[in-house]
Order: structure tokens, then sequence, then C-alpha cells
């Protein structure tokens, strides 16, 4: 019998359709695998990129296999307790280790990380799998890894947010963002010293209103005293920075969404555009202490990260394609999309912002000439500057970046040393590719090496834009990008002329921007003017970027836009390498001058308008939003769900202010829905000021924004009348809990308590139920049915805490759970107690028991019925939402059903 997905046993896979069985491939080990390549090895040792007494040691260590490397996420209150139980408990273990003699090595910290939170270890395989602190390390790495306290991340990787130099406040972009290692890096920055600063706060309004103050860990109050002199505090100390994530593949867009997610971060936005046309983004109007109105204002960057697609020949340590695929070619292929990223970053920055430029790629034709032919159409070293970065991040050994390299064409066989010795052109040889005639400082570019620190090979430059720049236009044909949107032309030609009286700058913009139709023979037409002929090609964007870049994620390593030849199916013209929403949401339909509108199906006449004003029934709204949702899977091109925000005094909302006892100074005016409705019906989400701004300011422009906040509040069914009937998601809870009020808040103080609720599911409450539950039984069995905080205090004895924890809560009628995943529940009982053990669930063993005597259903729980295990929990899901979604389908991203059919579920 065939076990789900086909697969048999001894490396056969069945196929239904052919009713055969095809051999399965077998997947050689990596030190089997032949390391040569005539092209990659020639082309690095004989063009004076590798000095000579470096060649040998070079190409020793990238024929070897890749160090396991990881980071500790979150914020630093977050991050070093965790670090601390690896230092403590696990690094002593494996340091007394022998092996032939030998002291086995130890996992070590990355010297030029930051707080040490950054390890690699290089002990090889045959070692680790011998001896029993390897795997009790391995059991830690995992479940901290799934409950997204540590992230598998390669230490190349980590080095660009670092050289950013991201502040508070500050507004940033990754134009090319998946898999997300990166950008999870950058959304921590963006967060820095919020947990202090916030903490702050709700002292000062506990003193206030008389609520207890609730003590934190050391390493927060050290942090609090830093924030004090030099923290945000423009919105009572949360972050009013933001990050944009960009990816121009839908599917690799949400692989991003799913590594962000762990961070739970209200002030994250991910978009799904072009990186070479990335448009503009509108902000709202603003009026003058004059009174006068200024229009026309979009969002520029304090900070860029340009990590662009790439040929990846620095990943061939743990990607053995490079070994068998590399030739001269992919370098010059991918040149032009390089530039054109590198200057759309340039021109998304403000004026003194800081612009990245990297690749894991060792070609100078993909990095020091991308560069250069960069600054020079901005116009110069005036305009932007290469930042010397030789004191940063101290430890980090280097190579200064080359200015003088040899271009070989794609058949390999001709070497020029200037474009001076070329009679034509062969090829997609062009003149930027070549060193530059001026005198550039490409010394300050960073060059990393394999064999330096047993790492990758990567690349990194950091810019700085010191004014604004018009771009000079290409000078060799365009052939791999799309015309830009009707929109995002006006926004260009708005943001190049704020007070909208100036037609010259209004023209120059345009020609800038989106060159006139020329002819590809006119003599001296730019490629700029001649590029939006072709208006969509058939070939990939890119190859390969930065090829497994994140370890804990192989299959969303490779940054390459599928092609419509790898899928099978045809685009619609004018849509081949670009993602289109259809159908789009209300408000955004797709203008019909824009070319893959002609050949798309006439849109839907009867969707809800954006200003459709539904009933506050909920049969009325299930029937919208069903009818709806049909609608839009008719469609065969990606959906996503409109952002609606909620007016502060929503009847909904006023309900979970006065349950939750809300503090008046949390924000009101920030929460919205993902529907077309524009109605609560399941799930509210939260997000930051700025967020919002641009959300509602650009809705149906056509920007394809495809998330933005974090799920604060979830709808639940309740038992009981005048009780709220929405609990707070574990997701939400970080930014909500201090604001919360003592009337919701159950404070727990000893371990042991804390483990009866993490190992037991549903430990009862009514009856004498609520003596079994310790210090805190009292408290859950008088409080209200409902959603509370469990604050878990920081104390000092040997049965308490070091460190302060907060955890969702749910009281019901019968019983009491914590609303947490099992994986997080498993990582915290290892965490904690240094324990590994089966989660226990009472009221299933009774309800078993019960229906095995032949009893009646609900004699097992009182009248409650039995409860869904952990086990039957989706990954990543609370055990009350798998519930949820087997009772719930009012919304469009309802999952599907997780409960076994015929259980009765106890306190839902």
């Amino acid at each position: 019998m065939t076990r789900r997905g086909g697969m048999r046993r001894g490396g056969e896979k069945w196929n239904p359709r052919k009713g055969q069985r095809t051999e399965r491939p077998q997947r050689a080990p990596y030190e089997d695998v032949p390391k040569t390549n005539h092209n990659y090895e020639a082309y690095y040792n004989h063009f004076g990129i590798l000095a000579d007494d470096e060649k040998e040691e070079f190409w020793a260590a990238l024929r070897r296999e890749l160090p396991n490397s990881f980071r500790f996420t979150g914020s630093k209150g977050h991050a070093l307790p965790v670090q601390k139980i690896l230092k403590e408990r696990y690094i002593p273990e494996i340091e007394a280790i022998e092996y032939e003699g030998n002291k086995v090595k130890a996992p070590t910290p990355i010297p030029w990380f930051p707080n040490q939170l950054a390890w690699q270890m290089t002990t090889p395989k045959n070692v680790v799998r011998k001896f029993a602190p390897f795997k009790s390390f391995q059991q830690f790495l995992v479940s901290e890894t799934s409950a997204g306290n540590i992230s598998r991340q390669e230490i190349v990787s980590m080095i660009p947010p670092l050289l950013m130099d991201v502040k508070p406040g500050m507004v940033v972009l990754d134009l090319c963002a998946a898999p997300g290692s990166k950008s999870a890096q950058l959304i921590e920055m963006v967060h820095g010293g919020e947990e202090a600063r916030i903490h702050a706060a709700t002292r000062r309004l506990a003193k206030k209103e008389g609520r207890e103050v609730s003590p934190v860990g050391d390493a927060v109050e050290m942090e609090m005293e830093e924030e004090r002199r030099e923290g945000d505090w423009s919105d009572q100390g949360r972050s009013t920075g933001l990050l944009i994530c960009n990816d121009v593949d839908y599917k690799r867009a949400h692989m991003l969404i799913h590594q962000m997610k762990r961070l739970n971060s209200p002030n994250l936005i991910v978009t799904n555009h072009d990186a070479t046309m990335y448009p503009s983004i509108k902000l709202p109007n603003e009026t003058k202490s004059d009174g006068k109105r200024v229009q026309n204002k979009y969002l520029k960057f304090d900070r860029v990260l340009a990590d662009v697609p790439c040929t990846g020949d620095g990943t061939s340590r743990k990607n053995i394609n490079v070994w068998r695929d590399w030739v001269h070619g992919n370098a010059l292929g991918l040149y032009p999309t390089q530039v054109r990223i590198l200057i759309r970053a340039l021109q998304m920055a403000k004026a003194g912002g800081r612009v990245i430029y990297s690749t894991c790629s060792m070609n100078p034709i993909e990095n020091e000439a991308v560069v250069a032919t960069a600054i020079e159409r901005c116009g110069g070293l005036d305009k932007v500057a290469i930042v010397d970065c030789k004191d940063e991040l101290p430890g980090l050994i280097r190579r200064p970046g080359i200015s003088t390299w040899e271009v070989v064409d794609r058949t390999g066989v001709d070497i020029y040393k200037t474009w001076a010795e070329i009679q034509h052109a062969p090829g997609k040889l062009v003149e930027g590719m070549f060193p530059p005639k001026d005198i550039l400082p490409l010394d300050r570019c960073m060059r990393i090496y394999p064999h330096l620190q047993d790492t990758g090979g990567f690349f990194i430059t950091v810019l700085e834009k010191r004014t604004e720049i018009r771009a000079k236009p290409e000078s060799e044909p365009r052939r791999t990008e799309a015309k830009p949107s009707i929109m995002s032309v006006v926004f260009e030609i708005e943001a190049k002329s704020p007070d909208g009286t100036n037609d010259i700058e209004k023209i120059e913009a345009l020609d800038n921007f989106a060159p006139p139709k020329a002819s590809d023979d006119a003599e001296g037409v730019s490629a700029a003017a001649r590029q939006n002929k072709e208006v969509a090609p058939n070939e990939p964007l890119s190859s390969h970027k930065h090829k497994l870049d994140d370890q804990a994620d192989i299959y969303m390593s490779a940054k390459r836009p599928k092609v419509r030849e790898e899928i099978g199916e045809p685009a619609p013209r004018g849509a081949e390498d670009r993602q289109v929403h259809y159908p789009p949401p209300p408000g955004a339909q797709l203008d019909i001058s824009r070319p893959e509108a002609a050949d798309l199906p006439e849109p839907l006449e009867d969707l809800p308008a954006d200003d459709t004003v539904f009933p506050s029934s909920s049969e009325p709204l299930k029937q919208a939003s069903a009818d709806y949702k049909g609608k839009r899977n008719s469609g065969q091109q990606p959906f996503e769900e409109p952002f609606k925000y909620l007016p502060r005094d929503h009847p909904e909302l006023v309900s979970i202010y006065d349950f939750y006892n809300l503090s008046p100074d949390f924000p009101r005016d920030r929460f919205m829905v993902r529907n077309a409705t524009g109605e609560p019906v399941k799930t509210i989400y939260y997000t930051s000021v700025l967020a919002r701004d641009i959300l509602t300011t650009n809705e149906g422009t056509g920007l394809k924004f495809v998330h933005c906040g974090v799920k604060m509040f979830v709808r639940q069914d309740v038992q009981k009348e005048n009780t709220c009937k929405w609990r707070i998601q574990t997701d939400g809870l970080p930014v909500i809990e201090a604001w919360v009020g003592e009337e919701r808040v159950v404070r727990l103080r000893k371990k042991s308590t804390l483990k009866k609720l993490l190992v037991e599911m549903f430990p009862k409450v009514d009856g004498e139920g609520w003596r079994e539950l310790g210090e805190i039984g009292e408290r859950v069995r008088d409080i209200e049915y409902g959603c509370c905080v469990l604050r878990v205090e920081k104390g000092n004895g040997d049965d308490e805490f070091s460190e302060r924890i907060v955890l969702p809560l749910w009281r019901s009628l019968h019983s009491l759970n914590l609303m947490l995943p099992k994986e997080d529940r498993k990582a915290m009982l290892l965490r904690l107690y240094n324990e590994v053990v089966p989660l226990e669930n009472t009221t299933w063993k009774k309800k078993e028991e019960a229906v095995a005597n032949g009893g009646a259903k609900d004699e097992a729980d009182g009248g409650g019925g039995g409860a869904v295990t952990m086990e039957d929990a989706p990954d990543g899901k609370d055990d009350l939402q798998a519930i949820m979604d087997a009772t719930s389908d009012e919304e469009g991203d309802v999952e599907e059903n997780t409960v076994e059919p015929g259980l009765k579920v106890e306190g839902v």
C-alpha cells in the first residue's frame, strides 16, 4: 500500500497517471560529487582576481562542505536568554568530548557578529553522529528553530544588514528580499530597543493608574537605560520605522512572508514588483503650518538593500550545480539587470541615505563593474559615494575590491582588457563591463573569499547617495524588462514635480522613467528609449540569486523568477515575466490601456464596491464573503485580499477595549481586516501608522501589496453570553500585552506551575480541579470566561524564572489551556526544564475510557466533551486555532478542517 505522496519503499515512486513505478533519483553525498569545472577554475586563476599565493587555499576551501551556522533572533532581551542556555548547558558538554585522543571542537561564536548572537559549527558529521551531547544540541537547534528563536543562516548572508547601520525610526527597503534571512535581520533592527522603551512607558503608565509593575530581565534593564538617553519616544516607545520587502516572484514573496511571520512585526510590508522598475509609493497629503497643502509626496528610504540576482558562483560549497553549470556567459547576461536594480535602489533612497549592493558571486562583471556603471550613470562620485567600511565589523577578514580585470566573451575564447580592443561588440559585451576610465575608489568594496574564514564567497559595497540624481540612459538594448504601468509613470512624474506647476520637470521625469518609443535602428537612440518596444520577454530576468541562501529553507533559495516555459502555461501578452493580480481587489482594476489587460477576461462587474455597506448580521456577511471568494478563485492569476481599516469606534473594537480594559494610551486607529466587506469577520490585524498611511493612500493604484500587519484578535465562538468573542492571537500578544488591564491578567511565578500548563492540555478548573493548579488556582477559578494574559514573572528563587515570559491563556467553562502550538510547548520544556516529555491530554484519555466502557459521550468531561490533542493541530498554529478552523468558515483565509469528524470539542 502506498503512502501519501505516492512514495514506496526501496527508492521507487508510483506514478498513478502512467500506472507504473519510476526510479527515485538518488542524491549523492556532497563529498562524492566531482568538484571540477575547467572554465570556472581557469577564470579565477588567470584573470587577476586572486593573488597567486591564495589560489591553492582558495580552491581547497571551495571543495569543502560549508560549516553549519545559525543566528539567535528577536529582540536582545529575547535572544540573549536563549543564547545563555547554549553557552551554559550545551557547550560544556560538547567541549568534554574526546575523539581519537583530541578534544572535539565545540560550536563557536562568529567573532564579528554583535553580542555573540551568531554561531557556527565545523565538527565533521561522522563525529557528530557518535556522541550523545551532539544529539541533545541538535534537539535544541531544531526545537528553537521551529519556535522561531533560531534562524539557520549562512555566515556571509549576515553581513549586508549589519553594514546598513539601521537606526530606530528609519524606513528601509529590501528590493530582492526572498527567501528572507536578511530581511529578518533588518526588521529586528527596525524594532531595535523597542522592548525596553515599551517597558519604560508602561511602567510610567502603571504608576499613574496604580497597576502592578512586572520586573524585566537584566538585558532589558540595561537596554532601558540606553534608550532613555537615545531612544525614539515619538510613539510612546513603539517603533516608528518601516521595512518594505519586495520580490518579483509571487510564490517567493509568500515564502518570504512565512519566514518573517515568526517575528510578528506590524512595521512590515511585503510587495510583489519588478525591482528594476519598483514603483514610487505615495504618501498622504500634508498641511503646513501656514495652511498650504503639500501634495504629491512620495516615500524615500533611509536605507535600501539591493541583494541582487546573481550567478551564485560563491555558493559552490553548498550548491553543487555551480561546478557543473558555470559558464562565462552567465555573468554577462545578468549584468544589465543588476545595473538597473542598483540604479533604481539609488533613485528610491533619500539624499544622505545608504544603499547596500551585494551578490554571492566573485565575478567582477557582477560586482565592481555594476557599481562603477551605476555611479557613472547617476552622475559620478559627486552624486554617489562609495563608503569606506574597513573599520566596521572588527574581526571580519576581507579583501578590497579590484580595479582591473579582463572580460571574456560568452564563448570563453576571446579575452579583452579594454573596451577599445573590441572592433565590434560581440554577444552581450558592453562598455560598462570593463574597468572604468575614471578613477573610482573600488578598493572600498568588500570581497569575502571562502578560505579567509571558512565561509562562502560574497561581495558587498556600501554606497551613500549624496544628493538627488538623474540617471543617464543605457547605451545597449534592454531585453529583460516589461513596460512600466501607467500608475508608476504618473507617480514618478508627480514625485519629480511636487508643486505640480513645473511642466519642464514633468516632461523630463517622463522621458527618464518611460522614454518614448523609437526605432531600434535609429542611430543614437538609447536603450532606455528602446526597451519598452519588447513589452514582455520570454527569458528569465536572472538565473540564480544566492542559491540555497537559507539552509533551513533550501527550496526557497534560488532568486530566479520562473518563466512560462518552466511551468508549461501560456501567458497573456505583456505578462510573460511579471506577476499580475487578477481578478484585482475592488478599486484596483487593471487599466485597460496596459498591454497585459488586453487578453485577460472581462472584470467581474458584480464584485462588491469599495463603498458597499454590509449589514451587521452575520448571514449576509457570510454570503457576501462566500460569493466574493468563489469569484476571486475563478481567475488564473494571484489574488490578494484588500486591506480595509476599521474606524476606532467600530462596535467590535469597542467590545474588545472594554473586555480587556485596554489602556487609552494604546492606539485605536491601526486595526484592519483583510476581506472585501471591510467588516471584522474572523481576524483583526494591527499595523504601524506609516504602514496604514501607505496602504490607504495607495489603495487602487496598482501597487501589489501581499502582506502587512500582525494578527491581533481572532474570533472565537463562546458558550456564555456577554463574553468577548475576540481572543488575543499569539502573534499580536507581544504588541498589546503591556496595555491590557489587570482584570484580564494572570500572574505566575513558579516553574512547577508553568510546567503543568505546558505538559497538560485542558487541565480542569471547575469542581475541585482548580486546586491542582497551585498558585494560580483561585485566580483562574474566579476570572471571567474568555481570553487572558499569563504573565510569568521574574524571580530569584530556585523554583522561579530568571526572565519574564508572556503567554496567551484561555479560560473555558470547564478548563484552562495555554494557546501555544505543540512546537512552542516542546521548545519551552526543553529550554526551561531541559526535558523532552510527551504532552498529556487527560480530557482525551477520559473520553476514550468513557467510550470504551459504553458511557455517555459527555460524562468523560463533566458535560464538556472530548478535546483535540496538540498532535492534531497543524504546525505553527495555536491548538485553539485548529479548533476554530474546524468550526468556522467565514473568511477567505480559513484553513482546512483539522479536527477528527464526530469529536465534540471542549472549551469552544
